[in-house]
């Protein structure tokens, strides 16, 4: 169902379970790396960035991970723009969520605490700007934290939106609770059950409802989010989950599935919302994964089909930005990380602005000259 970081040359993505036992770490592993701590690359946006973190709790439903738990919490991280320029930027993770993250994810080749230390662009607990604002909900892949996705996220506050990113509890290797609790993986005990992928979705689609219904009405600073421009971007299964959650929820207006495979399945009367499918040669049409061939067919609003040349599973998340200060070597001919940041950011903002703020974007209507990396599929992969 997954692919996965793997402690190989390039991060490539191994086909084996994420959840299976990590090798143990070195008794050599390095106390310091060559390049030291990794600061994230700056937003393109004009506007300063600020974050900060809400726990959430549904008392509705029970966690379907945890059968102690009769309420499912969540913590959702939240970046907006800002007008203060100074303060303590945020942590990219904690030590022990960086800690649990490599040592499951069988990284040896780098201290536990390493991403921890890794650097981000935006203010802690700043005051937002004030003024009404598209949102954007974010998704990460199984098993990943929602900091995975934070370079994007920075990057579309400082355009102007609000991004709200879920990290879905027990489907990561370590998510904070309100109460400094860690609460681990317990989905990846479920991943090999027929079925698991689609439940996956449709709980994650759950998660997402909720968030909306907190955020539009009971967060105190619900009056910077624009109720009728909201749109949802996923990873992997949180791709997968955009998907679902559009299907369920009239409220997102707009969506993006990075790389994941689909879940979820379409009404037959199809799907009239916008989508784009932005994803790695392994999604061309009649590729390995075959899902977007029959999601295509049922998407009746905008569409587009992006395939990024020499992009890999991971290459739309913050992961081989952090290659270097990890230890890990690329593999040759995969797309160099800044560039994949840069493909990522560029595409998934042109599709927000045209459907949030009614811009027109000729970037989605054909290959440019300047990102020729980027395919556009119908049929076939022009």
């Amino acid at each position: 169902m997954r692919q996965l970081l793997a402690a190989v040359a390039g991060l490539a993505v191994l086909a084996t379970s994420a959840c299976s036992a990590p090798a143990p770490p070195r008794a050599d592993a390095p106390q310091t790396t060559p390049t030291g701590p990794i600061t994230l690359p700056a937003p393109t946006g004009p506007d300063p960035v600020g974050t900060t973190v809400l726990h959430l709790t549904d008392t509705s439903r029970p966690d379907p991970w945890n059968p102690d738990a009769d309420a499912r919490q969540l913590k959702v991280t939240l970046w907006y723009p800002t007008k203060q320029r100074e303060g303590d930027r945020a942590p990219y993770m904690t030590a022990e969520e960086a800690k649990l993250l490599l040592k499951d994810s069988g990284i040896s080749t780098a201290p536990y605490d390493t991403l921890s230390r890794t650097r981000t662009n935006a203010i802690q607990d700043a005051d937002p700007s004030g003024r009404e604002l598209p949102l954007v909900v974010l998704s990460p892949g199984f098993t990943k934290p929602m900091s995975t996705l934070t370079s994007l996220a920075e990057d579309l506050a400082s355009r102007g939106y609000v991004v709200a990113g879920i990290d879905h509890t027990h489907e990561s290797y370590a998510t904070t609770l309100s109460d400094g609790r860690i609460a681990e993986c317990l989905a990846c005990d479920s991943d090999t059950d027929p079925g698991f992928g689609a439940g996956l979705v449709q709980g994650r689609a759950a998660d997402v409802s909720f968030v909306l219904d907190q955020l539009t009405s009971e967060w105190k600073r619900s009056y910077l989010i624009d109720r009728e421009r909201i749109a949802m971007v996923g990873q992997s299964i949180g791709g997968a989950a955009a998907l679902a959650t559009m299907v369920k929820d009239p409220r997102i207006r707009a969506g993006i599935d990075m790389d994941g495979t689909g879940y979820a399945r379409i009404p037959k009367s199809g799907l009239p919302r916008p989508f784009m499918f932005l994803g790695s040669r392994e999604h061309v049409p009649g590729g390995r994964d075959t899902s977007w061939d029959r999601d295509w067919k049922l998407l009746t609003g905008w569409k587009r089909w992006l395939v990024l040349t020499d992009a890999e599973h991971q290459s739309f998340t913050d992961i081989p930005l952090l290659a270097d200060v990890l230890g890990i070597e690329p593999l040759p001919g995969m797309l160099p990380a800044a560039r994949g940041a840069e493909l990522t950011r560029t595409y998934v903002a042109a599709f927000l602005d045209r459907h949030l703020k009614s811009r027109p974007q000729p970037l989605l209507e054909g290959p440019s000259p300047r990102y020729p990396e980027a395919r556009f599929c119908l049929a076939t992969c022009g």
